[in-house]
């Protein structure tokens, strides 16, 4: 059944507009009504078959030059070629070859159509059947002369040509399906390139609903988060462009995946800095924006740890992440012109993150008093103080957000210890149940050492 709607398919993508012909049964109907009149000698049944189905025929073959095929076209063909059967009373050979012919339409017709061409076959081959026997009162006897071998042969050449016509056609259309492919595979591999310049929750709808896209901005609710690399502009000054691009690459890499774990919108990156917000175009309501943001600061908060350690054993000291955040209204959408626009964000709030982030010290998450109303039931937080920040006239409350593993004790996932020439970090999230051994002998080795230079700097003074 596969086979034949694909076959169905195919030929009928052939016939729209490169068939001058799509109903060859025509031809057959034609000749066949000449050779019925050839054969009982031009009598009045079978003149009365020639204007019956020859002209329709030839009707059928005008309208359909060079055009898509109709059901109505499919239906009178099927039409005509049963009443050649019930005309002729059912004659072996002559209905064997038409029944090829109207299966072959049949099959090559739309699945839905199939069950009705096949009935109206059934129903008008029948009719004509009486009404053959009532015009004539005899059986008809067409098993010889030329008629029963001719009409044979052409209704096999039909069915031949069709298929040929079919393969070449199946030819044609699989170079230009192999074609198209590669096209199609170009294109999304050009899209899925140019989609890691515009964030997921952008371009995701563009590409599903094909939403128009316009220079259109509005006010919304947002809960902004501004963090940049404490010392990193200071580090920059030591290192060759080399290893800073790797250690900025690395970062981003690293807090891009976070955001994205928390469905923040990455707006932007600044330099060693980067800019996400929640609340737009998906908001899950303000204060569950809120918290998400500061769960996801809380995180990178921690994924630094991770790579400072990492940092450190390279011999780069000294980095840590700073972080604002506040929430409010500002104008967020596309900014720009038609020709190059920005899906971003601009007012107050966002100036008022920014400015957290500048006054946040090393390794702290700063927030307004505005982002403070709506997680402090979730997060533990600390008051920092009133700040007179550039560009606001009125004075900022802030808060610095804890960590909630701080007071854990034993059941925090993180032991982060450093002291000149020691420097103990543990990560238990990270750890693998296989590597606690390995971890253990290390630790094991580091206290026999540390143990053999107490001793021996004990001995050295006395």
């Amino acid at each position: 059944m596969l086979f034949l709607n694909k076959l169905t398919a195919l030929y009928r993508v052939k016939e729209v507009g490169s068939s001058r012909f799509p109903y060859p049964e025509a031809f057959v109907l034609i000749l066949t009504v000449f050779l019925i009149a050839v054969d009982f000698n031009f009598s009045a049944v079978s003149i009365a078959l020639i204007i019956v189905i020859g002209l329709p025929s030839i009707i059928i073959l005008a309208s359909n030059y060079y055009q898509q095929p109709k059901f109505w076209a499919s239906n009178g063909v099927i039409v005509l070629l049963a009443m050649v059967i019930g005309a002729l009373q059912f004659c072996s050979i002559v209905s064997l070859s038409i029944v090829l012919l109207i299966a072959t339409r049949v099959i090559i017709s739309r699945p839905e159509h199939r069950i009705r061409l096949a009935m109206i076959a059934v129903i008008t081959a029948i009719m004509f059947y009486y009404v053959s026997i009532t015009l004539k009162g005899v059986e008809v006897h067409c098993n010889q002369g030329i008629l029963p071998p001719a009409l044979l042969l052409m209704s096999i050449s039909n069915v031949l040509w069709k298929f040929w016509h079919t393969h070449h056609h199946y030819l044609s259309q699989d170079d230009a399906v192999r074609q198209a492919t590669g096209r199609i595979q170009t294109m999304v591999s050009i899209i899925n390139k140019l989609t890691r310049f515009v964030p997921l929750q952008v371009w995701q709808p563009i590409v599903k609903t094909n939403t128009p896209v316009t220079v259109s901005n509005k006010r919304a609710k947002l809960t902004i988060m501004f963090s940049d690399i404490v010392g990193f502009t200071e580090l920059s000054e030591s290192l060759s462009a080399d290893n800073l691009a790797d250690i900025l690459n690395t970062y981003m890499h690293t807090m891009t995946l976070i955001a994205d774990k928390h469905g923040a919108v990455l707006d932007k990156f600044i330099g060693d800095g980067m800019v996400c917000f929640f609340g737009e175009p998906n908001s899950q309501g303000t204060r569950q924006d809120a918290i998400a943001c500061v769960a996801m600061a809380i995180d990178m908060r921690r994924e630094m740890r991770s790579l400072r350690q990492t940092w450190r054993l390279m011999g780069f000291e000294g980095l840590y992440v700073r972080i604002g955040i506040t929430t409010g209204y500002c104008h967020v959408g596309n900014f720009g012109s038609n020709n190059r626009m920005s899906y971003t964000l601009i007012g107050k709030e966002a100036n008022l993150a920014s400015r957290l982030e500048s006054t946040a010290g090393k390794g702290e998450i700063l927030i307004s008093q505005s982002t403070y109303d709506y997680i402090c039931h979730e997060y533990e937080c600390k008051y920092s103080g009133v700040f007179s920040l550039k560009g606001f006239d009125e004075e900022i409350h802030a808060w610095q957000v804890l960590d909630p593993d701080a007071h854990k004790g034993q059941l925090s996932k993180w032991v982060d210890h450093k002291l000149p020439g020691f420097n103990l970090h543990l990560n238990f999230k990270d750890i693998k149940n296989y590597d606690y051994k390995e971890i253990k002998n290390h630790l094991n080795f580091a206290l026999e050492r540390l143990e053999r230079e107490q001793k021996t700097s004990i001995t050295k003074e006395k």
